[in-house]
């Protein structure tokens, strides 16, 4: 499903050149669950934004079903990415003047689809049937995790990309979110998770652990 070669990502700073990553070679085939871990300044969120086809990479490829993305045009790589790939951040990244389904519903961009029976449904699995007209200044930390987890559910996505999406949660909320990605990934779908924490290596099928941007083990 997904293979790395020997992908690697400079980035270019005032004072001087900083490597992110460094050679990195891997496969992950369709159906397992990926525990990306390393300290912070590991790679861990380059990583993920690069087999996102969100950031270009210095060197090396990222082939999607045997598709190399960034070989590829900007508006086929961004269909692929909104047709395959849901991304759960950290930092939830939602809209604040947008209501929490509307939020949702920004999954699906211009494309003039707007399914908000699927979205609905969405939220009512998350506990959030209530929050639907709210803002997302009104919600906890939680309730924004949960609907950033259910913008990244909303296109049926294959791959779910997860960057330390229960750093900020309290062990409740992070017991929510990983439940969630266990069904996505019972389901039958991809996970790939970058954490600091034990929990979602528990739930892994493979942990692969960063160091100074390139694989440390593989375990």
């Amino acid at each position: 499903m997904l293979v790395l070669n020997d992908l690697g990502k400079t980035y270019r700073t005032r004072a001087g050149e900083v490597r992110a990553l460094h050679g990195v070679s891997l496969r992950i085939d369709k159906g397992e669950f990926v525990a990306v871990c390393g300290p912070s300044g590991s790679g861990k969120t380059t990583l993920l934004m690069m087999i996102a086809a969100m950031l270009r990479p210095s060197r090396g490829t990222v082939q999607f079903d045997g598709k190399d993305v960034y070989a590829i045009g900007g508006p086929e790589r961004a269909r692929l990415r909104a047709c395959n790939i849901g991304f759960v951040f950290q930092m939830f990244h939602l809209v604040p003047y947008l209501n929490v389904l509307e939020n949702v519903l920004v999954a699906q961009g211009a494309s003039g689809r707007r399914d908000r029976s699927r979205a609905g449904d969405l939220l009512q699995r998350l506990g959030l049937q209530q929050r639907m007209h709210h803002r997302p200044g009104t919600l906890s930390a939680g309730e924004k995790q949960r609907v950033a987890m259910a913008r990244a559910l909303l296109n049926q996505p294959r791959v779910i990309l997860a960057d330390e999406p229960t750093g900020n949660l309290d062990p409740e909320n992070t017991r929510c979110v990983l439940m969630h990605l266990h069904e996505f990934h019972r389901a039958g779908g991809t996970v790939i998770v970058a954490t600091h924490g034990p929990a979602a290596q528990e739930l892994a099928t493979r942990t692969i652990h960063l160091r100074g941007g390139t694989i440390e083990s593989v375990g």
